[in-house]
């Protein structure tokens, strides 16, 4: 099992920006990618991006190319999302997602609210 614990969501203003973090714990060493997921009102989840564990590289969703950014700290077990130039539309809980073996974890969601 793997345990996954966001934090950093809030309240920030359009162009605002934001920084979440997940932290893994539990049986951490067969993970090989961590990524980050988002689900707005009336609207399926979504991808927002992941990245490789072990020096693979990362996926970005077109809707945030160039304005968010993922990032590890292997020593932490820890996954960060880093959101710039947030637009409104990007209001929504946002999951932290591991994939481990033929398993799939989810964080417990935090909220992001951007304000136009």
């Amino acid at each position: 099992q793997v345990q996954l614990v966001e934090s950093g969501g809030g309240l920030v203003q359009a162009g605002g920006s934001l920084r979440l973090s997940c932290a893994a714990s539990g049986r951490t060493s067969n993970i090989y990618t961590m990524g980050w997921f988002r689900q707005a009102p009336g609207k399926e989840r979504e991808l927002v991006g992941n990245i490789g564990w072990s020096g693979g590289g990362t996926y970005y969703a077109d809707s945030v190319k160039g304005r968010f950014t993922i990032s590890r700290d292997n020593a932490k077990n820890t996954v960060y999302l880093q959101m710039n130039n947030l637009k409104p539309e990007d209001t929504a809980v946002y999951y932290c997602n591991a994939r481990s073996g033929v398993y799939q974890y989810w964080g417990q969601g935090t909220q992001v609210t951007v304000s136009s």
